[in-house]
């Protein structure tokens, strides 16, 4: 019965939500494109022509936005779940983490990339607390992972929660990169605890 009273009250708040409407009047498969789009008109990580590496990607909204607004980008996309095609990206069925999917991206990329972005969460448990270390130790793994992907003059930009890991993760991409910005963008749900991290220029 809880359950089904949590799945309606989700249901109700995604048919009020102005941006759940507006990505399905754009022709975005989530919501989270506008945190994307905020995220660039404040801090320009896009632009024509980057080459980009988007880490959980699923459903694609992300990856959407930057093939839609940017010329001449080349997208790779990887997550765990299969994704519906989008343009003329790459998509890879698998975990970020194994060497067999990182030496699928050196092939494909053939060279370092302009950015690495990532807005992985795990599935809610109901525990916030858990919740926030886990996709904490995600975002820790999609840093360690720019460093070894990125352009001296690359950019990194990844979901994190406020919570316990938050400052281990600040403090490592401090150790990473020269520029370090914690951003929550508008269309990001007021009682969320997500942020974003922007993470430029490699140490």
């Amino acid at each position: 019965m809880k359950k089904n009273k949590i799945s309606k009250e989700w249901i109700n708040k995604q048919h009020r939500d102005i941006y759940v409407r507006k990505s399905k009047q754009e022709g975005f498969r989530s919501r989270s494109v506008y945190k994307l789009q905020e995220i660039n008109d404040k801090h320009r990580i896009l632009k024509n022509g980057f080459t980009v590496i988007d880490l959980g990607a699923a459903p694609g909204g992300w990856s959407q936005f930057v093939l839609k607004k940017f010329r001449n980008c080349k997208l790779l996309s990887i997550d765990l779940k299969k994704m519906e095609p989008i343009g003329n990206s790459y998509q890879i069925l698998g975990d970020f983490k194994k060497d067999s999917s990182k030496e699928k991206i050196i092939n494909y990329f053939k060279e370092k990339v302009d950015l690495v972005m990532s807005d992985m969460a795990v599935n809610t448990t109901g525990n916030k607390n858990l919740d926030s270390v886990v996709t904490g130790e995600l975002c820790l793994e999609a840093l360690r992972f720019s460093q070894d992907q990125l352009k001296q003059s690359g950019f990194f930009v990844s979901k994190i929660f406020m919570g316990s890991t938050f400052k281990e993760i600040v403090d490592e991409a401090k150790l990473i990169f020269k520029e370090i910005n914690i951003y929550k963008p508008p269309s990001s749900r007021k009682e969320s605890k997500e942020c974003f991290i922007i993470c430029k220029k490699l140490r």
